[in-house]
């Protein structure tokens, strides 16, 4: 499908200024070139392009509200300083999959000066000697290259981190809710010591009774023996 339709089917009856985002990928550029994008597209926040046969970027239109563009798995080998001119605002930037070869292509990203993120994977470029060191380097602007920092640690997924709060909140709320309130346990077992010494004494006093009217008894036939007359044949 041309980038055209595509862009008309992703509208869905909405105008271009209500779009915060575009996904285009796996659709067919015609002469490598972007068709159907214009500055219409002005609250436009993340643009994807995969895999679309892009080699130029001549024609992507003033974006000033664009923060995450996607163009990996494209046929891109220059003209990176258009990004600044027309997407100034950019903070991640996946060129990954490219045809990007040499440090002075790359160089043109200096003037995006909030680019935070860079995507570089299967590029040649990275096959360079000190790859890693001369990007940081050259772009001192980026915090993140393929996914890293400069001290190899790994760039955040913000989605995953909520989701993880998330289910850690949750499950201190299960553990609330199936959990006894506190000082319940205590509660418990000083009701159940109290029942245990009722009981003894209700057993106790009832041995006791039994033990008096037993006696009783005894005392009685006693008395009865005692006085009865003797008689004399």
């Amino acid at each position: 499908m041309e980038m055209k339709k595509r862009i008309n089917l992703e509208l869905r009856d909405r105008a271009p200024e209500e779009v915060t985002e575009l996904v285009l990928d796996n659709c067919l550029c015609v002469n490598g070139e972007i068709e159907g994008l214009n500055d219409t597209f002005k609250k436009l926040e993340f643009l994807s392009m995969a895999n679309v046969e892009l080699s130029s970027l001549a024609r992507l239109p003033s974006l000033n509200k664009l923060r995450k563009l996607e163009l990996s798995d494209n046929i891109i080998s220059g003209g990176l300083e258009v990004l600044a001119e027309k997407c100034p605002n950019l903070t991640y930037l996946n060129l990954s999959g490219n045809k990007i070869k040499d440090l002075s292509t790359v160089e043109a990203l200096q003037n995006l000066k909030n680019l935070k993120s860079l995507d570089l994977f299967n590029c040649e470029i990275t096959n360079l000697e000190d790859y890693r060191e001369s990007i940081f380097e050259l772009l001192q602007q980026i915090t993140y290259l393929d996914g890293f920092d400069q001290e190899d640690n790994e760039a955040p997924d913000s989605e995953e981190e909520d989701d993880e709060d998330g289910d850690e909140d949750d499950e201190e709320e299960e553990e609330d809710e199936a959990g006894p309130p506190e000082g319940y346990e205590e509660e418990e077992e000083e009701e159940e010591d109290e029942d245990e010494d009722e009981d003894e004494d209700e057993a106790g006093s009832e041995l006791g009774e039994g033990e008096e009217e037993v006696g009783l008894s005894y005392l009685m036939k006693e008395e009865i023996q005692v006085n009865r007359p003797s008689y004399v044949h």
